[in-house]
């Protein structure tokens, strides 16, 4: 079957969102209301830092908004890779932290096991399968890859095996895997708009107040608060109206603030610098056939990733669809972000003619589903943190894919800033320490695009890495899947 053919029926809408599952929202904030707490953005770092709020301290009053619902955005598009890593891979990590590389890791562990606590206490219907991770090679060059990878995961204590080209195919069969990695246990396998509901569920068990479809136009200093001004819309008022609904005014005065916008234009000036919005692409498959399970095996469920640069991350769901993301990540000029950025046709197709050699037994499956979502990304590629207005906010952004577990821990980060205390968290390096800051238009957007050409031609050349990711290496700005 053609790309063409087999994208032919696919909605233009994230999977996970596309189901009668979905709560129904919750109204808008009118009016004034305070808060000891105001939490503003409702995917997954703002909804656990709520709930953890709540939790620690049953008394305080949070107030949560975010202008759509919570985990419409990067929380419900993911591929639901629940990670131990704290910072984006142990390579990157040790780069960049190695003097508390091996504290990182342990406080990484400790919170993918607290997630998993936290999916049972309050009965998270997510699909949470801690299956791992399998890595695998499609170029003979990224076998020498794999080896060093798998000999500095043992070094930290890592349950890896390594796998030739007859034993991953056992695993997973693709004609193009040379062989793997599989990390047993420090990935678990999520519903990702599932946990976020679970997520909403919790904090609204717990007392947290929770506003959706409101927006904060801005924020301010107000006496010995902060005060954020909200546009709210009730989707009632949107039903069957081409005209679009004026915004209902609200109001908050809050005592403490967390900002969990990520990728959105930030409430605060000083994030642009450090931000940029890349659109990823996703693609889900109708559920497969018996015969067509079969022919792939599967069985064990893992998370699976290619080790090239332009990679590709997939993952087969409770229902037997395949999820099947990545490789092609696009910036757009001026750190722009639209929902019409979400569809893509040219990446749509790249990614179905890839799925098609990666699984050329599936050569009849069609796609259900087409979505593309925006990533917050840093030049460190995992997340910073701080304060402003006199230690009365604290935020925390630059996950660059992997906050599906990251967040949750840089929810008790935001909440240690916010109480002013020296705690362990606030004294970690990847807490105090900020990344380099992305020059302005149109340095910005030509640094960027030459990334990507060069990360391109390095896997096209074997790997080898051309000068501009040498110098890019050198200045610590480096990376690779």
């Amino acid at each position: 079957m053609t790309a063409g053919r087999a994208l032919a029926d696919a909605a233009p809408v994230p999977y996970w969102l596309d189901r009668r599952e979905r709560p129904d929202p919750l109204p808008p904030l009118t009016g004034a209301q305070t808060a000891d707490l105001l939490v503003i953005g409702g995917g997954y770092g703002g909804l656990w830092a709520a709930l953890e709020a709540k939790r620690a301290d049953p008394d305080r009053d949070v107030l949560l908004v975010d202008a759509g619902t919570c985990g419409w955005a990067a929380s419900g598009r993911n591929g639901g890779f629940c990670a131990a890593s704290l910072t984006h891979g142990l390579a990157n990590g040790i780069d960049r932290f190695p003097d508390e590389i091996g504290e990182l890791e342990r406080l990484g562990r400790e919170n993918l096991d607290a997630i998993a606590a936290t999916v049972a206490e309050f009965d998270i219907d997510c699909d949470f399968e801690r299956t791992g991770e399998l890595a695998v090679a499609v170029e003979p060059y990224q076998l020498d890859g794999l080896v060093a990878d798998a000999e500095l995961a043992r070094r930290y204590g890592h349950r890896v095996r390594l796998l030739d080209a007859d034993e991953v195919r056992a695993e997973v069969n693709s004609p193009t895997y040379l062989g793997g990695m599989i990390d047993a246990d420090r990935v678990a396998m999520v519903d990702p708009a599932k946990l976020a509901w679970g997520l909403r569920r919790a904090c609204l068990a717990v007392g947290v107040r929770v506003h959706e479809h409101t927006r904060v136009t801005g924020l301010r200093a107000d006496a010995a608060a902060l005060r954020a001004d909200t546009l709210g819309t009730d989707p009632a008022d949107l039903a069957g109206s081409a005209v679009p609904a004026p915004g209902r005014p609200g109001v908050v005065r809050a005592r403490r603030v967390v900002l969990a916008t990520n990728a959105f234009p930030p409430l605060l000036r000083r994030l642009r610098a450090y931000v940029v919005p890349v659109y990823d692409h996703v693609l889900m498959t109708e559920p497969l056939s018996p015969a067509q399970r079969d022919a792939i095996g599967w069985r064990n469920r893992q998370g699976l990733a290619d080790t090239a640069n332009q990679f590709h991350y997939y993952r087969i769901t409770r229902d037997g669809r395949i999820l099947f993301g990545g490789y092609d990540a696009v910036y757009h000029y001026g750190n722009r972000v639209a929902p019409k950025l979400e569809q893509r046709t040219a990446t749509f197709t790249t990614l179905a003619q890839h799925f098609f050699t990666t699984f050329p037994q599936l050569a009849d499956v069609r796609f259900s589903h087409r979505w593309g979502g925006v990533i917050d990304t840093c030049t460190r590629f995992c997340p910073f943190y701080g304060t402003a207005y006199g230690g009365r906010l604290a935020y925390a952004a630059g996950y660059t894919g992997l906050g599906v577990g990251a967040t949750r821990f840089s929810a008790r980060v935001l909440l240690d800033l916010l109480a002013g205390g020296n705690t362990p968290l606030t004294r970690l390096d990847l807490v105090r320490r900020k990344p380099l800051p992305f020059p302005p238009e149109p340095v910005r957007a030509v640094g960027i695009n030459l990334t990507r050409r060069s990360m391109a031609r390095a896997d096209a050349r074997g790997g080898r890495r051309d000068l501009w990711l040498r110098t890019l290496d050198r200045l610590g700005l480096g990376f690779d899947s």
